[in-house]
């Protein structure tokens, strides 16, 4: 009876919400949960990416619940986000074109073609911030009855995108059967630990 009491006391005293532990990558901290459209999203995964040698930028992914396939992923209604720090200086418009190339190589040619006015939206908000250093970073959301909203360092930028085919795409970046890095794509899967 005693250990009983002693262990309802350490749950009163330590909530297991309070054991999950914000999660460090490269030195960039992402906690373990974020709120998007006042839904309080959890960490599915982060993870590095790299380009030969290089750190080129951390990436972490938030959803409602959790979810180890790309499908399950891209199938999980409600808001998701996917937020990215630089770990070194790149040219903004050369990331927006990489990024729409990521999505023509990994994202079905219908849905691509579906998503064609968001990548010129991206690549229109990328290009006005002509360079993104170390340390900044960007978050783009799915706000379900808004679209996908992109914001750099704090600031919304641009319009919503309005189409969901476009929010599928852009995951598919780092999901895809082409991913950028396939090691981070097992990271934002919670499938590795880094």
């Amino acid at each position: 009876m005693r250990r009983f009491f002693i262990a309802a006391s350490l749950a009163l005293a330590f909530p297991l919400t309070s054991l999950a532990a914000p999660v460090t990558v490269a030195g960039v901290k992402y906690d373990d949960t974020a709120q998007v459209a006042n839904t309080k999203l959890q960490l599915n995964g982060a993870g590095l990416r790299l380009k030969a040698i290089f750190k080129v930028y951390t990436a972490a992914l938030y959803l409602p619940a959790k979810a180890t396939t790309p499908d399950a992923v891209i199938a999980q209604p409600g808001p998701k986000r996917m937020h990215i720090v630089m770990l070194r200086e790149i040219n903004a418009a050369e990331l927006g074109k990489l990024f729409a190339r990521g999505m023509e190589d990994n994202a079905p040619r219908d849905e691509f073609s579906k998503s064609v006015a968001g990548v010129l939206t991206m690549s229109d908000i990328f290009f006005q911030y002509k360079k993104l250093g170390a340390g900044d970073s960007f978050t783009v959301d799915w706000v379900p009855g808004t679209g996908t909203v992109i914001t750099v360092n704090g600031k919304v930028a641009g319009q919503p995108i309005k189409e969901p085919e476009f929010y599928s795409a852009l995951l598919k970046i780092w999901l895809g059967k082409s991913p950028a890095d396939s090691l981070l794509k097992e990271n934002l899967l919670g499938r590795t630990a880094d």
